[in-house]
């Protein structure tokens, strides 16, 4: 079981999607290509469909307050614009149409996080990135859908402006903080009123403090999951999330190589840009 027993309740979907298939597959920013934008919800429900177990939504704020599932960053690429997007109104944001793959108009519209709130009910697990910017506002929308405090976990930086917004938040929504080194994670670790579920690990290199089996271990022993990025953001090497244990490796070199030694180092989740090939991996592997 993950989490604190005292939170059980909140955490049942997640701690039964675990005991049936013992890692999780997490979707990056939901399973797109083609005319299938990410961040929307066609993509979510493709990497379900994939054999996604969670689901990853950035969340951005417009200037007026509402909330939009996109990661702020990738205007130029998906709208055909410099500006960022938390610098615009919800009215502005509203006038853009989708690029997609090719460039082309995709006849999407970025959409607001609450009907993505609205439409996912049930067990369906999904993962909230980027919105510690705005915590508060993120709550309001959740409490409108109460379904939510069993299906969304959150992540922010660790900081104390977090750890204390969920201590004293009266819904105990589930939480994964994003750590960098075993400070961070005592840190976490001290909040005891916080509905800390796991921990997602960010580690430049296999030499890294958070590649250590001992420091995995040591995380898993709290009754936390761990998880890993294995997404490839960059070439030559760049940018890694979890050692050399990346999508790249794993579709290029060895499947084994890479997801199977994340798998054997205890990782109970790896989000990757490739959910059908990592579920068909995962599956054999646990057979």
């Amino acid at each position: 079981m993950f989490g604190q027993e005292k939170f059980e309740h909140i955490n049942k979907i997640l701690n039964r999607r675990f005991t049936e298939k013992k890692a999780l597959v997490a979707v990056h920013r939901g399973a797109w290509g083609g005319n299938i934008v990410e961040n929307t919800i066609p993509s979510f429900d493709l990497s379900i469909d994939m054999g996604g177990d969670i689901f990853e939504c950035d969340i951005s704020s417009s200037t007026d307050g509402i909330l939009y599932v996109f990661h702020d960053g990738t205007e130029p690429l998906l709208l055909g614009c410099s500006e960022n997007i938390k610098t615009m109104s919800s009215q502005e944001i509203e006038q853009f149409e989708y690029l997609n793959s090719i460039g082309k108009l995709s006849g999407a519209k970025v959409e607001p996080y609450e009907k993505v709130a609205a439409y996912f009910t049930g067990e369906v697990l999904y993962n909230i990135d980027r919105a510690w910017d705005c915590l508060p506002q993120l709550a309001e929308v959740l409490r409108k859908y109460p379904h939510t405090l069993n299906q969304a976990i959150i992540k922010t930086p660790v900081t104390e402006e977090y750890l204390d917004f969920f201590n004293n938040c009266r819904e105990k929504y589930m939480y994964m903080p994003i750590v960098y080194n075993m400070e961070e994670v005592d840190k976490v670790l001290s909040y005891t009123n916080v509905n800390t579920v796991g921990m997602e690990l960010i580690t430049g290199s296999n030499d890294g403090e958070l590649f250590l089996q001992k420091n995995i271990n040591y995380i898993k022993s709290h009754n936390l999951f761990v998880w890993a990025n294995v997404i490839t953001l960059a070439g030559h090497g760049q940018h890694r999330l979890f050692g050399e244990l990346d999508d790249d490796m794993a579709l290029l070199v060895s499947k084994d190589r890479s997801w199977g030694e994340a798998l054997r180092k205890g990782i109970d989740v790896l989000q990757t840009d490739w959910p059908l090939q990592l579920c068909r991996f995962r599956d054999t592997y646990f057979k």
